[in-house]
C-alpha cells in the first residue's frame, strides 16, 4: 500500500473525492465553503485573487493527482470542482456590486430570500460540468492538470454568464 501523499489528499478535496458516489458533486459542495471564505474576505480583488490562486493550485495538484494515480482525470480528484465553484457566483456578485455599489455579504447568497438562487447556481454548475458543452469537453484534451481544471472553470464561466444574464432580466425574475 502506498503511503500518504499530501498533494493527492488535497487534489482529492481533503479526502472527500474518495466518496463512492458522485465525488464531483461532493467536491462542489466543498467548493461552496471556498466561495463563502472568498466572499467573507470582503472585496473583489481578494475574491479574484482567490479564484486565480485556486485555478493555479488546481492545475498543479490535479496534475500531480493524475500522475500519482496514473489515470487521466480520475473521478476522485475534485479540487477542480472546489476551486471553480466561486467563479459560478461571479456574475451574481458583479450584478450586486453594480446595483448596490458595495461588496455583498455572505448572507445574501444563503439567506432566506436567495438560497434557492444559490441552489440553482450549484445545480447549473453540475449540469454544465457533466454535459460539457463546447468548448468544455474539448478543453479536457489539454495536458496534465490543465485538462482536469480548465473544463470546470469553463463550466463555471457558463454559469456566471447565465447568472449575470438573469440579473439583467431581473424585472422578470422576482427576488433577485
Amino acid at each position: 500500500m502506498a503511503g500518504f501523499d499530501p498533494k493527492l489528499w488535497v487534489a482529492q478535496g481533503f479526502g472527500i473525492g474518495r466518496v463512492p458516489v458522485a465525488p464531483g458533486t461532493f467536491g462542489s459542495i466543498l467548493g461552496l465553503g471556498w466561495f463563502a471564505l472568498l466572499v467573507r474576505l470582503g472585496n473583489a480583488w481578494w475574491f479574484g485573487a482567490g479564484i486565480l490562486m485556486g485555478l493555479l493550485l488546481s492545475v498543479w495538484l490535479c496534475g500531480a493527482g493524475e500522475k500519482i494515480l496514473q489515470q487521466k482525470d480520475p473521478a476522485s480528484v475534485v479540487l477542480d470542482e472546489i476551486t471553480a465553484m466561486p467563479l459560478c457566483y461571479a456574475g451574481w456578485i458583479a450584478a450586486l456590486m453594480w446595483r448596490d455599489g458595495k461588496w455583498p455579504v455572505l448572507d445574501h447568497f444563503f439567506g432566506p430570500g436567495n438560497w434557492k438562487w444559490s441552489l440553482l447556481i450549484f445545480a447549473a454548475f453540475r449540469v454544465f460540468d457533466v454535459a460539457k458543452p463546447w468548448p468544455v469537453k474539448q478543453s479536457q484534451s489539454l495536458p496534465g492538470g490543465w485538462g482536469v481544471t480548465v473544463d470546470d472553470f469553463l463550466a463555471a464561466i457558463y454559469v456566471a454568464l447565465l447568472t449575470a444574464g438573469a440579473w439583467l432580466l431581473r424585472p422578470m425574475v422576482s427576488g433577485y
